[in-house]
């Protein structure tokens, strides 16, 4: 049985010959992102903007697609439903009500009356809780702050793997990929919640192990190529590797369509933004970061290998 291939055997494309024009494409992208964030915003949710939670229990299970349309036309604002757990546990999240808690305890009544008015008047209601202002914004510095350190932390550990060059260049990528994200966020106006604060961490995660396999590449070809010029060496190690990485790529694409075909609404954005990261990651494990590590001049630190060195130049 011959193995799947993606991309054909002895690949001699030349990527880095191309990297000024993808520096242009990556920085007008990211000004654009820029430019979305600051104008458009962030459709941000319930978890950063504050509101009411609901945990409701239904006899049997729940029937969310009637339930939301319910909701929703009570004119509350945002409403969301999700199962929390099992199919007849549900997690109702209401938008925060203008004014003070008789308001929201006002919208807390509406909610179970139109549930009872669908006639499901046997939900047992295990929990209601108040999302204020202060809880939400220290929401958005816990996610900014995990964002922070977790570019920070993979800054770190490239550095430790491999060298200061490696390491900025893999940050800069990871810089481009979130600023791509935040800017899809902003164009498409997917709900900005803690769950897309996960998405953009597992983006980071995904990104760095791409990069990582293209630069341990690298590390080896310039111990093995003593004479190699850098942007050879470049386009060889990118070529040796992409047939893995467009392989990984594909697989948790497919993974993922599945999941926002089948899914339902309540994870759409999230895996959405998993998609968009996926695609944005192997571009910048492709054509950035590696551009970026040879405008920093890796240095040769082992010792020549003549007989690979003798081989290449046959």
């Amino acid at each position: 049985m011959k193995p799947l291939r993606l991309v054909p055997r002895n690949t001699t494309f030349r990527f880095v010959s191309l990297r000024r024009m993808f520096y242009v494409i990556s920085i007008a992208a990211l000004i654009v992102s820029a430019g979305l964030f600051f104008t458009r915003g962030l459709n941000l949710g319930i978890d950063f903007l504050g509101g009411i939670m609901i945990e409701a229990k239904t006899n049997g299970p729940a029937d969310l697609g009637a339930m939301r349309a319910e909701l929703g036309g009570l004119g509350l604002g945002e409403v969301t439903l999700q199962e929390f757990g099992a199919p007849d546990d549900v997690l109702i999240r209401v938008a925060r009500q203008p004014g003070g808690e008789k308001e929201q305890q006002v919208a807390v009544a509406r909610v179970k009356q139109a549930l009872a008015a669908m006639g499901r008047g046997d939900i047992s209601y295990r929990r209601v809780e108040f999302v204020g202002p202060k809880v939400s914004a220290e929401l958005v510095e816990a996610g900014i702050t995990a964002v922070i350190a977790a570019v920070f932390l993979m800054l770190l550990y490239i550095w430790f793997r491999f060298e200061w060059q490696f390491s900025i260049g893999a940050v800069i990528a990871l810089i481009h990929d979130v600023g791509l994200t935040m800017g899809m966020f902003a164009l498409t106006q997917f709900e900005f919640n803690l769950a897309s604060i996960a998405a953009i961490l597992t983006i980071v995660g995904y990104s760095i192990n791409d990069t990582v396999v293209v630069y341990d590449r690298v590390r080896e070809n310039l111990r093995k190529y003593k004479t190699m010029p850098l942007d050879e060496l470049a386009n060889l190690s990118l070529n040796e590797t992409l047939s893995r990485t467009t392989m990984t790529s594909l697989t948790t694409m497919l993974a993922l369509l599945a999941l926002y075909f089948f899914g339902g609404e309540v994870i759409e954005g999230f895996v959405f933004a998993m998609m968009f990261g996926v695609v944005v990651g192997t571009y910048s494990s492709i054509f950035i970061a590696v551009a970026l590590l040879l405008e920093m001049k890796p240095t040769r630190r082992a010792k020549p290998d003549t007989d690979a060195d003798a081989t290449k130049a046959d």
